[in-house]
């Protein structure tokens, strides 16, 4: 009698399962309907292999945005330490990335060559840090801008560039580092003649015209008694985020058996984290100090 039962329950198994497995294969059929042809206008942005990917974020009419929220003039460093804040929040959600660079209201972030992060796809690289940063520059407002209400959303506009070898990489952060020291020593100038000399923003611009690095720098030592070279390096180089291992000091209470009460007690543990430099990046002293970006298996 109980193998006769058995009998029947593995029959009832058997048909059970060839009624699931029927069901399974009659739902994904009708998960397909005729209007499934239009995925097919989708472009294929997959992003070379082998290359490196990098995701260029730029403020979105940040000029108004500086002027409405009061940032000072020509460098802001509360605006600027926020930018990087960002950029480490989105470097930590995309541990992809190996490298960041930053100054004024953009960002350059490098993604790993051999990353399959989304299929390469370069719209899932580009919205996903996008939206990051954006969002983080929102959340992270009133940390840095504690008397200065955020009076309306920042936007950011993002590019994707694809750079076959580490020269071309490495000549991506040298144009956009020497951007920054040509745009900062303009504005460094500019800004002394406007609040200094009281001349308009056109008189300014005019007094300018023309001039060389050479001019600049010597308007800013006769007339200001400012030596650009000791500007901050942050305004002058702008900053790098690269992962390093760092060691965090923190307090935790401990119960030991023999005692009634809890004793605290410091433990020092290492993490990696994307931490921020001002440094040269243009020759090769940098990146004979950290040869792991350029690693092919980083």
């Amino acid at each position: 009698m109980w193998a006769f039962c058995n009998v029947k329950v593995r029959d009832c198994w058997a048909a059970t399962s060839v009624t699931l497995r029927r069901c399974l294969k009659l739902g994904a059929t009708m998960a397909k309907s005729k209007f499934e042809y239009v995925r097919n206008f989708e472009a294929d942005d997959t992003c070379l292999a082998h290359c490196w990917v990098v995701v260029r974020l730029d403020g979105r009419n940040f000029h108004r945005f500086a002027e409405k929220h009061n940032f000072a003039k020509p460098n802001d460093s509360r605006a600027l330490h926020l930018m990087t804040k960002c950029a480490q929040t989105v470097m930590k959600e995309l541990e992809d990335i190996v490298i960041a660079y930053g100054q004024s209201d953009e960002y350059s972030f490098v993604f790993k060559r051999k990353s399959n992060w989304f299929k390469r796809r370069a719209s899932k690289f580009m919205t996903h840090v996008a939206s990051q940063f954006a969002s983080s520059y929102v959340f992270y407002w009133r940390d840095y801008f504690e008397d200065q209400p955020l009076l309306y959303p920042p936007g950011f506009d993002g590019r994707v560039i694809v750079y076959p070898s580490n020269q071309t990489l490495k000549d991506y952060l040298s144009w956009r580092q020497a951007d920054c020291h040509i745009n900062n020593l303009y504005n460094t100038v500019f800004w002394a003649l406007v609040q200094q000399s009281g001349l308009t923003p056109v008189q300014a611009q005019e007094r300018l015209q023309g001039t060389l690095a050479a001019d600049k720098n010597e308007i800013l030592f006769s007339e200001f008694n400012i030596n650009y070279n000791n500007e901050p390096l942050m305004y002058r180089k702008g900053t790098v985020l690269i992962w390093q291992k760092v060691g965090e000091v923190t307090t935790k209470e401990v119960k030991l058996p023999a005692e009634m009460e809890g004793k605290k007690m410091e433990m020092t543990r290492t993490r990696t984290k994307p931490v921020p430099l001002h440094c040269d990046i243009i020759g090769d002293a940098f990146w004979k100090e950290h040869p792991e970006i350029l690693d092919e298996d980083s």
